[in-house]
């Protein structure tokens, strides 16, 4: 069992949102208990039935629950539960979790997200401060970090597992509700989009790949989004001397899947070679992405790259905090060289911002103003406070599983 770093608010409502495999039901039942809880699997043809064809049949249900937590998962299955559940609470009647894979289904069924009256959280595959000792770098780069793919014994049952998880998603969030027109459409953009992961994202370039028009894979990325399938990493704004580049990054929620949707799973990850770099790339920021969330203190993390190439991977802002840069490597052994547009980004930035160059190099150490430092302990001391706890915890149950 697996101790997550998302907290709930206290006694209040909230939506816990995220791709599907992220463990979201199984966290809920280890941090809520079934004594005081009424759980309700949307994902059940005949719940999701009766509650599509008589929503209002909620308020029954929570005057029965007597004062237990009411949980409906997969809220995007029946989004005018969602019109119930807000004059519920208008009324101050119940206290309700809901999860969800998909945004834009909730925001296509004509749902408010409840105007402002429940919290927000998402959940994330595992992370590295979540394995603990049980972390494997190579098992991450090569399958990625959903809970199922890391209680699975054999590389070719994560085989199995991630290349059943793409179909999923194609046959379940996309084609079941009809996100899209064409689903082959989406499945060849899918890939195209897969194989740019973590690169400055140009929809004119995939619109000639994928035969499709601009505005469509516009739209399309949205959907990958809204699904929670990945994340857009957009521009820092460097000062009007610089032009900086307005197209974003992608980065795929996760190592394993973003592979198996760009039909590379088979494909080794090989120490020192470009392949091994992004892969290291996507885990970290994705990692950093994560615990930016879980964190929930205004931490906005970001990418710079202008027009005449200057480059920094990470641009990390915090309210209250100094500008971090962080250039990503994942060499064994770092030097200035690894640091060359960060000795270069002196001028543009205040004096106090931090630079960073992070990588697989063990040795940490401060020369000409950057800081050496093995990835694990920039994580650990970034997010030292999520790591110590907060004060944040669910109503009902005790602490986090």
């Amino acid at each position: 069992m697996f101790q997550r770093l998302v907290s709930f608010p206290v006694d209040r409502s909230f939506f816990l949102l995220g791709a599907r495999g992220s463990g979201k039901t199984t966290l809920l039942r280890q941090r809520f208990a079934e004594s005081t809880t009424l759980f309700l699997d949307l994902l059940s043809p005949s719940t999701e039935l009766r509650f599509h064809r008589k929503p209002e049949l909620l308020e029954g249900v929570v005057s029965e629950a007597a004062g237990k937590v009411i949980v409906l998962d997969e809220i995007q299955k029946v989004p005018a539960l969602l019109d119930v559940v807000h004059s519920l609470l208008s009324r101050g009647r119940g206290t309700f979790v809901l999860t969800g894979s998909s945004s834009r289904k909730l925001r296509r069924g004509g749902a408010n997200l409840l105007a402002g009256r429940a919290a927000v959280r998402e959940l994330y595959p595992l992370s590295y401060l979540e394995l603990g000792d049980s972390f494997s770098l190579d098992r991450t780069l090569a399958w990625g970090n959903l809970p199922e793919v890391q209680t699975l014994p054999e590389d070719a049952d994560r085989l199995d597992f991630l290349l059943a998880y793409a179909q999923t998603y194609l046959r379940e969030e996309i084609a079941a509700e009809q996100l899209v027109r064409k689903v082959d459409a989406f499945r060849g953009f899918l890939e195209v989009a897969a194989q740019g992961n973590t690169r400055l994202v140009n929809a004119t370039n995939i619109a000639r790949d994928t035969g499709l028009d601009p505005k469509t894979v516009q739209s399309y990325f949205s959907i990958l989004e809204d699904t929670h399938l990945g994340f857009f990493l957009e521009q820092y704004h460097l000062s009007a001397r610089k032009r900086v580049l307005s197209m974003p990054k992608f980065f795929f929620f996760d190592n394993g899947v973003a592979r198996a949707m760009a039909q590379t799973i088979h494909v080794p990850i090989a120490e020192s070679t470009s392949y091994y770099g992004e892969c290291f790339e996507h885990f970290l920021v994705a990692e950093l992405w994560r615990l930016a969330a879980y964190e929930n203190r205004g931490r906005r993390i970001q990418t710079l790259r202008t027009q005449d190439d200057f480059e920094v991977d990470l641009v990390m802002t915090q309210p209250g905090q100094a500008v971090k840069l962080v250039e990503i490597k994942s060499a064994t052994a770092v030097d200035e060289r690894h640091a060359k547009s960060l000795l270069l980004a002196a001028k543009d930035f205040p004096a106090d911002t931090e630079r960073y160059v992070i990588s697989r190099d063990g040795i940490a150490r401060e020369e000409d103003g950057i800081r050496y430092m093995p990835w694990q302990d920039f994580l650990k001391r970034q997010f030292a406070t999520l790591l110590a706890g907060t004060t944040e915890q669910p109503g009902g149950p005790s602490g986090r599983a």
